[in-house]
């Protein structure tokens, strides 16, 4: 008797997990179908900005190349069939942060600069 219920509760424990939904876990697929979704939805507003692929690749690091491509490809097809042209962005892209090499140039033609005046 005691087997018989140590089974049912091994059982009915593996059903509740098996429903890994209520327990907040993404199935492998799940998640790979959000991040092709999500590239895709990046890929396609990149290219409704006018941005090239390659920019759009450097701006979103993170997304998958191909899902991103796959939205941009699928958007220009689309902003061409309706005749739709691209939007400019209106958010300021971050320059690109200066490198220590960058520094010590500028460094060094300031003090010159400066020196040359003095």
């Amino acid at each position: 008797m005691r087997r018989f219920l140590a089974v049912s509760l091994v059982a009915s424990g593996l059903l509740l997990l098996g429903g890994c939904d209520a327990l907040g876990l993404e199935s492998a697929s799940a998640v790979a179908g959000r991040k092709e979704a999500e590239g895709k939805a990046v890929g396609g507003a990149c290219r409704h900005a006018g941005r090239a692929i390659e920019d759009c690749y450097a701006l979103n690091k993170k997304a998958d190349k191909a899902a991103v491509f796959a939205g941009w490809r699928e958007m220009n097809d689309y902003m061409r069939e309706n005749k739709i042209e691209s939007v400019a962005p209106q958010a300021v892209v971050p320059a690109p942060a200066a490198t220590a090499s960058d520094d010590g140039e500028a460094g060094g033609k300031k003090g010159k600069a400066a020196g040359g005046h003095g």
